[in-house]
């Protein structure tokens, strides 16, 4: 399916040589990130990006590449992080904290933090330190794989939270991060008992990779704050926000957003993104990459309840592909115990679940026959449980929820 974008849309596009034989046939096919890369950055370039470029109101980035191959772009300075503000002080349960001064701690992959100090070696003697990524936001990890952190790292994430937290009339402070890397510093500060050395946050933001629904559940047991989720990308930024109750409204100035499926029946839709919220590289029928499922399981983008996973993860099943939230969901009906899981193929009718636990304790011999019938029923694979102490991370700094790739869908 071709679609002809909005004549604002088009204005904005017209000059782009990318979208040139689009316009003259009068569709757009999906844009794809291949697509993006070949013959970047001529495929991008006019005279009033060149302009910009010299005048130095767009630069050149790299996307972090936690979730696909690192991707060049184009954008004005500070694009990602001016979008991401702009969500914090409009959203209904963290704009007053964003407007009364409230810092951003972030506590995510190692990949981000490197991304922050790459930007501040291009303005040295600008920041407070290579970690601070502007007076507001500090990241705070420095390990690639959160479960090795020792007692001194974390006591040290602990005092520059503390510090940060300080400069807050209350105290306030906003926690960004990744809900695993989170769950993770949980754990440590409960082993250690590190409690009175961590003040908790007014508001806490998961907005990096999907964050399983027993993640979620531990976060709120923990902190008696607003818990949410944003989602988004480097090269769009911010398209939904939760609320506190958990409920996704978009947030979409200067985008729309088309749903396709991944396959008739499944339930499962691909996000198609066209946004011009970047004036430099403006991207008409995007394919993110990402999946959602809509209440209705319609292609109403206004039905969306759940950003499910990667449509490059998708495990094809007899029964139509499997998404990582499909899993998530059969698992955190079982126990809310089981933290870290991991689905390992093998064959093409076998499987085995390795999983973790919040108290490190394996599943009771009943809920563990329970967990494997329902990844059974799932997959369409016999499975095996594995209970383990600890799960690799991937390079990326993210966990894996397939260890095998999947077929294309």
């Amino acid at each position: 399916m071709n679609r002809l974008p909005s004549a604002d849309v088009l204005d904005r596009v017209r000059d782009i040589p990318i979208y040139r034989a689009s316009i003259e046939r009068g569709h757009f096919p999906i844009l794809e990130k291949l697509e993006i890369a070949r013959g970047f950055p001529d495929n991008w370039m006019t005279p009033k990006l060149k302009r910009a470029l010299e005048a130095g109101e767009a630069e050149f980035v790299l996307s972090t590449g936690t979730n696909h191959a690192r991707m060049q772009l184009i954008r004005p300075p500070y694009f990602l992080l001016r979008s991401y503000y702009r969500l914090w002080s409009e959203h209904p349960d963290l704009g007053a904290l964003w407007h009364s001064g409230a810092r951003r701690v972030s506590l995510t992959t190692v990949l981000a933090t490197e991304h922050v100090a790459r930007v501040n070696a291009r303005r040295p003697g600008t920041m407070r330190g290579e970690r601070w990524l502007d007076d507001r936001t500090l990241y705070l990890n420095r390990r690639l794989d959160p479960a090795g952190w020792e007692r001194d790292e974390v006591e040290r994430m602990l005092a520059e939270i503390r510090e940060a937290a300080g400069a807050h009339p209350d105290g306030a402070y906003l926690l960004d991060c990744s809900g695993y890397h989170l769950a993770h510093l949980v754990r440590a500060v409960a082993a250690w008992e590190l409690w009175d050395a961590f003040p908790r946050p007014a508001g806490i933001v998961h907005a990096y990779e999907y964050t399983p629904l027993n993640v979620r559940a531990y976060l709120r047991a923990h902190f008696d704050c607003p818990v949410i989720d944003l989602f988004g990308s480097t090269e769009l930024g911010y398209l939904f926000y939760s609320d506190a109750h958990g409920r996704y409204q978009p947030y979409l100035k200067d985008m729309s957003v088309e749903l396709i499926p991944v396959q008739p029946g499944s339930g499962i839709h691909s996000l198609i993104v066209t946004s011009v919220r970047n004036p430099y590289m403006p991207l008409v029928r995007y394919r993110s990459g990402d999946c959602v499922r809509t209440r209705d399981n319609s292609t109403d983008a206004g039905q969306i309840v759940s950003f499910c996973g990667r449509e490059k993860e998708l495990l094809p099943t007899p029964a139509g592909p499997v998404a990582q939230a499909d899993l998530d969901a059969r698992i955190a009906a079982v126990s809310s115990r089981v933290f870290l899981h991991q689905l390992h193929l093998a064959g093409d009718d076998a499987c085995r679940l390795s999983y973790t636990t919040f108290d490190d304790a394996p599943l009771a011999p009943a809920e563990s026959s329970e967990l494997a019938a329902a990844v059974s029923v799932l997959t369409k694979r016999s499975c095996g449980l594995e209970h383990r102490t600890g799960i690799p991370i991937g390079p990326s700094g993210k966990y894996a929820w397939l260890t095998a790739p999947a077929p294309a869908v």
